[in-house]
């Protein structure tokens, strides 16, 4: 029964995917709830139904105690068998009716509605440009795709659970009223009115007080995360006081976004019990004055008292329903500021798999200042011939590492084209641009996942025996079988920790080494691919590098110049310029810039006074 409803939606079914979402509440709801508009019908029918048992509960409660004005053996007679069918429907059929409309909403909306909220939601963050991810805290991203989905689902919840119930129970109560003395739906109509007014009112007030208060929750999981993922640095300059205060800023701020929120809630309690006092004096009162006249039966002031009791309970339940509801939706809007961000890097239409057949790189007229009048590149040219190996120098900031960016496509150059073998990296797809080009990275940080796994991200497919391979070439084998973490693994199925951080600079380096290794693509990116390393170690996989290089394509940035020295060339950047070119022995011959870099190391990297210049 249970597994009949949870499968009644497909949380994983196929989509359209779009690189711009709807950026209205409603509209983006709607693209999620398409899957499960034949549920909702289902649901809000029986939400109906439910409702109208209710009421006619109520009202045969009325009829009941008019019949037991007889004798007892009179009303066994006359109404034995209507009382013992009523009898029968309210202990199995009644069950059965609320069953498929607790399972509706509990194990066919709830937990599939949820699933598929966020699994829709990570697949377009995932899709987002790398700048994208860098203008914000990955700890505010996360926050907003984990509590998106549950609220969204809380508010169908409400909708189903509460509002299309209460609105059929108000129906049947004003029906019920009207049947038995049409002035007995005067009060009624009176509180409704001022309900609906009190409704309103809240409602105008609780969506911005919400979302402002979701916003601040997510700044205060920000600030949290960031100050974990860095500890290192809190640790290192003894700021866990300032990070403190960093996080207590956003928590204080958090909490009077809440107190502001609780007023509201404070107010319309206190309305409410008001007016739930107008509904039951009005309409009891009303009623007991219809009886003490002779125009309503005892079962009338019966079901009527009943109905208004039952009103009365059920307006503050309404009231926190629709509260509720207003309040998931503005976390909702909350997290569409994440979730319905356009997709503004993406393929172009029609765009085709990269043709890799030779690996010549062509860079025509390339500026990109990252929206800024100055740093970056500014209109370089530089062809680099198949299996040519290229060496780039040159001081922080002058656009060697945005060089590499634009290259593997984490930015749209603001101007001039990228070609490899022909075809504007533009125009093909990213996924296979990136899977032709293998990149180690100065930054060498993991996945929070185990050594293999880690080092097959470059290659899934590969075997057991590659993989070692890979490992044995980066001169990280040794060291990964004395490996353990606190679960007990060992080797390569232990964990690297978030970011790899259980391990040392140059362990992570040569991990990330095996990876491109074992990816061997036909271009390399190297970013600093040894800087982490010791001298000893960087020896015994200097030639491992280098047999790495052998008919490929690669691009090599280096502050330690002596590993770049026997490349086919060498180019110089400066503040966004090629400045000088040409072969180790070449570029010393000319007294340069690269020259003077050469003169002034000290122990192979640039010395920091000539940085500074």
């Amino acid at each position: 029964m249970f597994k009949f409803f949870e499968n009644l939606v497909d949380p994983y079914c196929k989509y359209t995917e779009e690189a711009r979402p709807p950026t209205r509440l409603w509209p983006f709801l709607r693209a999620y709830m398409s899957p499960f508009r034949r549920v909702f019908w289902i649901t809000g029918l029986m939400s109906i139904v439910v409702a109208a048992i209710e009421v006619g509960l109520i009202y045969y409660m009325g009829r009941l105690v008019d019949i037991l004005a007889g004798s007892p053996a009179e009303v066994w007679a006359d109404y034995g068998l209507e009382i013992g069918l009523v009898a029968v429907f309210i202990l199995f059929l009644r069950p059965i009716i609320q069953a498929v409309d607790v399972m509706l909403l509990n194990n066919a909306i709830l937990p599939n509605f949820g699933t598929l909220i966020r699994w829709r939601a990570h697949r377009h963050v995932l899709n987002q440009s790398v700048g994208w991810f860098e203008n914000d805290f990955a700890g505010r991203i996360a926050n907003r795709i984990m509590q998106t989905p549950p609220a969204a689902g809380e508010a169908v919840f409400q909708i189903f659970d509460a509002i299309s119930f209460a609105l059929a129970y108000v129906v049947g109560a004003a029906l019920l009223l009207w049947g038995a003395d049409l002035r007995l739906t005067i009060p009624l109509i009176v509180w409704l009115g001022l309900y609906l007014l009190l409704v309103r009112w809240t409602m105008a007030r609780v969506g911005p007080a919400s979302k402002a208060a979701s916003d601040a929750r997510s700044w205060v999981t920000g600030r949290v995360v960031d100050a974990y993922t860095n500890i290192h640095s809190v640790k290192l300059f003894a700021h866990s006081k300032r990070e403190i205060d960093y996080a207590g800023e956003a928590i204080e701020h958090a909490r009077r976004t809440f107190q502001a929120e609780m007023r509201i809630y404070t107010i319309m309690d206190v309305t409410l019990v008001a007016l739930n006092g107008l509904l039951i004096v009005g309409v009891v009162g009303w009623g007991i004055l219809l009886w003490s006249t002779g125009q309503a039966s005892v079962g009338v002031v019966a079901a009527a008292t009943a109905l208004t009791l039952r009103l009365n309970a059920m307006t503050g339940w309404i009231m926190w329903a629709l509260t509720s509801f207003f309040r998931q939706l503005g976390v909702v809007a909350e997290g569409m500021e994440t979730i319905a961000q356009p997709i503004e890097l993406v393929d172009a239409p029609g765009a085709k798999p990269l043709d890799l057949t030779a690996g010549k790189i062509e860079i025509r007229d390339l500026s990109h200042h990252f929206g800024r009048e100055s740093g970056g590149l500014d209109h370089v040219s530089l062809t680099i011939e198949p299996g040519e190996k290229i060496g780039l120098v040159g001081r922080s900031g002058a656009g060697k590492s945005t060089l590499v960016k634009l290259l593997l496509r984490f930015y749209d150059a603001e101007g001039g084209r990228i070609l490899i073998d022909g075809q504007d990296i533009s125009k093909v797809t990213q996924d296979s641009l990136r899977d032709r080009i293998g990149m180690v990275q100065q930054d060498s940080s993991l996945l929070h996942r185990s050594v293999r796994d880690n080092i097959l991200y470059a290659r899934p497919d590969a075997t057991e025996a590659e993989m070692l391979a890979a490992a044995q070439k980066a001169e990280a084998h040794e060291f990964i079988l004395d490996l353990a973490d606190p679960e007990g693994r060992t080797g390569y199925d232990a964990h690297v920790g978030e970011r790899g951080v259980k391990l040392s600079g140059g362990q992570r380096q040569r991990i990330t080494l095996a990876r491109a290794i074992l990816k061997d693509a036909p271009i390399l990116l190297l970013d600093e691919a040894t800087s982490a390393l010791d001298s000893e170690v960087e020896a015994a996989i200097q030639s491992t590098l280098y047999g790495m290089m052998e008919g490929k394509t690669v691009i090599a940035i280096a502050h330690r110049l002596s590993t770049i020295a026997r490349m086919d060339r060498i180019i110089v950047l400066d503040q966004g310029h090629i400045v000088e070119e040409g072969t180790h022995d070449a570029l010393l011959a000319s007294g340069g810039l690269y020259a003077r870099f050469w003169a002034r190391q000290s122990g192979g990297f640039l010395n920091a006074d000539e940085a500074a210049e």
